[in-house]
């Protein structure tokens, strides 16, 4: 046992110095082969006693958390995962790249919250525990980012593509676990977060255990992610469809990663999911991962066939619709639009729900003949601000007996910067400001 704590007490010497010399300012990566030497003799099991020990000696917490950046790469080094020999071959900035070099940040995050939770557990001093505190509440901060960038783009970007090829229930799983991670992450922020109203002994072993969970759950999905739903799509998707997905990426964000721009060419056009030729080929089958081949053996790929753009739709830029469909939409909002265009005519108005009255007769009409003369003045004033680029929105509230209307004026122009006229939206937003709490989808009963 002596021999044990001499060894433990040399490792962590050596540790102790590595990290001062980072703390002076000395490079992480000079002295990564330093680290490698020591951490190879050193159990994981050993790391979060060794850290809190340093951490009682006065080491700074996010010195601390270098070093298990430092340890998860080489040991990713040591194992030389499939997610390396699967990614070398894609060239930065292409979307499925992204992913891989995203689950990294992930399983290292991963780690360093379990390693944290477990010191925490056992730590006494009270200035380091709000260190350690610090960091988790950074920690979880983060991950939580994981649900809106990385998580969000396969589902909202990625997963239709297979979707379309009949692969539902891939997309099905992932996305129920990404749900499961999501809801550990944010009850873990909730415990931080409320880690005064309990005894602290129940918190922290509250927090230990879920953070285990939460850290268990992330490395499985990069597992998952990076052993079969990405050599997956590797097999399936085309160019075309990676650069459509890498054209609209930017709206979700990245997890820890700012991929420079990638383009397969001019000549290669971006392929959204219901442009694809959703049937697999035999190549293609066999190209997928095992447990992909044996999931779907005997069971018959439903293609989704379906045609998006109909004889007769109007293509709005965003979605085909037809006039009929068109009009029901106008119908249905909870708003009252209406369009001036550039000469300053009503063109149209919205039917449905209104909160000003407008027949067909104003149709054609001046805007400025349909406002009382007293404020023709500030109708005019608005609508020059607007053609001359000026300003973008012009705001107003109004009490009308129970209703408290909203009116926005915003200017419309088109691709050449040209102004084309202005719209009108008004609504009751009494309704609106009334509501308190949550009501969620799943809150719903028929």
């Amino acid at each position: 046992m002596t021999e044990l704590l001499k060894a433990r007490e040399y490792k962590k010497e050596q540790l102790k110095e590595l990290l001062l010399r980072i703390h002076r300012g000395e490079s992480v990566e000079k002295l990564k082969e330093e680290f490698r030497q020591v951490l190879s003799g050193i159990s994981p099991l050993e790391i979060p006693i060794i850290e809190q020990e340093l951490v009682k000696e006065g080491i700074s917490a996010k010195d601390i958390a270098k070093m298990c950046d430092l340890h998860v790469e080489l040991f990713r080094e040591a194992v030389k995962g499939t997610d390396e020999l699967e990614e070398k071959d894609l060239p930065d900035g292409h979307p499925l790249k992204t992913l891989y070099q995203e689950n990294k940040e992930i399983l290292k995050d991963a780690e360093i919250l379990n390693l944290y939770a477990k010191t925490l557990a056992t730590t006494k001093d009270e200035r380091m525990r709000e260190e350690i505190l610090g960091v988790l509440e950074e920690i979880v901060g983060n991950l939580r980012k994981i649900g809106s960038t990385h998580y969000n783009r396969e589902e909202m970007l990625i997963f239709p593509y297979i979707e379309r090829r009949g692969l539902t229930a891939i997309a099905t799983v992932l996305w129920t676990k990404h749900d499961e991670i999501r809801f550990m992450i944010k009850y873990l922020a909730e415990l931080l977060r409320k880690r005064s109203e309990m005894p602290w002994e129940e918190f922290v072993e509250r927090f230990k255990a879920k953070a285990g969970e939460a850290a268990f759950a992330l490395s499985d999905m990069v597992f998952r992610e990076n052993n079969i739903f990405y050599p997956t799509l590797k097999a399936l998707l085309s160019e075309g469809e990676w650069k459509a997905i890498r054209m609209q990426e930017k709206e979700a964000g990245f997890y820890k990663v700012n991929p420079p721009a990638w383009d397969p060419g001019e000549d290669v056009k971006p392929l959204h999911p219901w442009e694809i030729n959703p049937e697999l080929s035999v190549e293609q089958l066999l190209s997928l991962p095992k447990e992909v081949q044996g999931a779907l053996r005997g069971q018959p790929l439903e293609f989704d066939r379906s045609k998006l753009k109909r004889e007769g739709d109007i293509d709005l830029g965003t979605g085909y619709l037809n006039l009929k469909e068109l009009k029901a939409i106008f119908e249905a909002l909870p708003v009252d639009v209406t369009f001036i265009d550039r000469d300053d005519r009503v063109r149209f108005f919205s039917p449905g729900e209104r909160i000003f009255e407008r027949t067909l007769s104003v149709l054609g009409r001046p805007v400025q003949l349909c406002h009382p003369p007293k404020s023709v003045h500030i109708v005019n004033k608005i609508l020059q601000a607007f053609k001359e680029g000026r300003k973008r929105e012009a705001t107003f509230w109004l009490r009308l007996g129970e209703k408290y209307v909203y009116i926005r004026y915003v200017p419309l122009f088109d691709e050449n910067g040209e102004y084309m006229g202005t719209l009108e939206i008004t609504m009751d937003i009494a309704p609106y400001k009334a509501i308190e709490g949550e009501k969620r989808l799943l809150d719903w009963r028929d």
